[in-house]
């Protein structure tokens, strides 16, 4: 097995391909990378049993015997390579003894690979249903819904990201019980209604690799009642879906909302961003005190005397409010919209309050979010 392959674009695409790896491994052999070469082509694959990552990369062969496979520790590999400026390689590997050598200019590297037959298998597609979506969509999907996950291990349904495909779209959902976002696409569609979890772990590694991208591109998404199947470009990834039902989300939406109120989204986030800066490190909480046409948030943390307000106008209908939110929660939201407005809309002090994006902008979009957060019991 002997190919030649430029440093940069190798070392590129296994820093991607590391994502997958756990520092935990209790098998020596998923701590490797695992290369196929089957002529022009060398296919590298990681996994942590759970997501399997594959990258395929166009190389120059050299002594080829039909299909040959190692498997190359990751570690000691993605050193050697971000050692190297950008260079050819030459690689050699031994089919029967596993030795790796690597060869650059004046210098020879070896290293001990390990039989590639006990690395293990990759999930086959079979029972699959079907879609496509744009890279673009993925990645808005992922970036609008994947901070309002739940880190809690003891509900592991929360953890990941809800997915509803039907043939009218598709609907993405997030939620810890704080705070939930619903973030809809009237572009991806399914002949079949079905949903899934994706877990965390391989959702951000894909969006890692989409976002780099400099063009935008397709992705085909397959998936059945145990996995996610994802193909784009020269990338292609298995992830185990998350077992168990997803909490009815759409019971947690308060229908009637009369209280809106409307504020310009970059002045209301400066404005939490400040005043936060003085709550209390326990509670994070802000107080909303609405009226008809301005709005004042405040904060105080009278363990050290701390306290900020300030007043920004707004348009508002229904009766003065006072209002408590934690304000991590307000700013990671409305921080994730690209309106140039947001609607609030509310009910009571003591229930949900709905945030929108608001103004022109949204209108003949083929998206369209709501993001729920809890608010927290103001002091009297």
């Amino acid at each position: 097995m002997n190919f030649i392959v430029n440093s940069q674009q190798l070392l590129k695409q296994l820093q991607s391909l590391s994502g997958v790896l756990s520092s935990n491994n209790t098998m020596p052999i998923i701590g490797c990378f695992h290369f196929h070469l089957e002529e022009n082509t060398l296919t590298v694959k990681s996994t942590d049993l759970s997501t399997t990552l594959v990258c395929r990369i166009e190389v120059e062969t050299g002594r080829m015997d039909g299909a040959e496979e190692v498997a190359i520790p990751s570690k000691m590999l993605l050193e050697i390579l971000k050692s190297f400026d950008d260079v050819p390689l030459t690689f050699g590997v031994d089919t029967k003894s596993y030795a790796v050598s690597i060869a650059s200019g004046e210098g020879e590297y070896h290293l001990a690979g390990m039989d590639a037959e006990t690395y293990p298998a990759m999930p086959v597609a079979e029972g699959t249903s079907m879609t496509h979506m744009s890279c673009t969509a993925l990645v808005e999907a992922i970036n609008k819904t994947y901070f309002a996950t739940s880190n809690d291990e003891m509900h592991q349904q929360m953890s990941g990201i809800f997915c509803e495909m039907t043939p009218d779209g598709a609907t993405f959902v997030a939620t810890d019980a704080h705070k939930l976002v619903r973030y809809r696409r009237k572009d991806v569609v399914c002949e079949e209604s079905t949903n899934f979890i994706l877990p965390k772990k391989p959702i951000t590694i894909v969006k890692n690799i989409l976002a780099a991208r400099k063009d935008d591109g397709e992705v085909t998404v397959e998936y059945n009642n145990t996995n996610l199947f994802l193909t784009f470009d020269n990338f292609y990834v298995v992830c185990r879906l998350v077992d168990g039902r997803y909490p009815n989300y759409e019971a947690a939406i308060p229908k009637d909302n009369p209280n809106k109120l409307i504020v310009d989204r970059q002045s209301l986030l400066n404005t939490l961003r400040r005043v936060s800066i003085f709550a209390s490190e326990a509670t994070r909480q802000v107080r909303l005190s609405i009226a008809a046409d301005h709005l004042v948030v405040s904060a105080e943390d009278l363990e050290f005397s701390n306290k900020a307000h300030e007043s920004i106008p707004c348009q508002y209908e229904g009766d003065p409010m006072d209002i408590g939110f934690n304000a991590k929660f307000l700013t990671e939201m409305i921080g994730n919209l690209d309106s140039e407005q947001v609607l609030v809309e509310m009910s009571h002090p003591s229930r949900a309050g709905i945030i929108f994006p608001y103004g022109d902008e949204t209108e003949g979009r083929p998206d369209d979010i709501l993001m729920l957060v809890m608010p927290v019991m103001l002091a009297n």
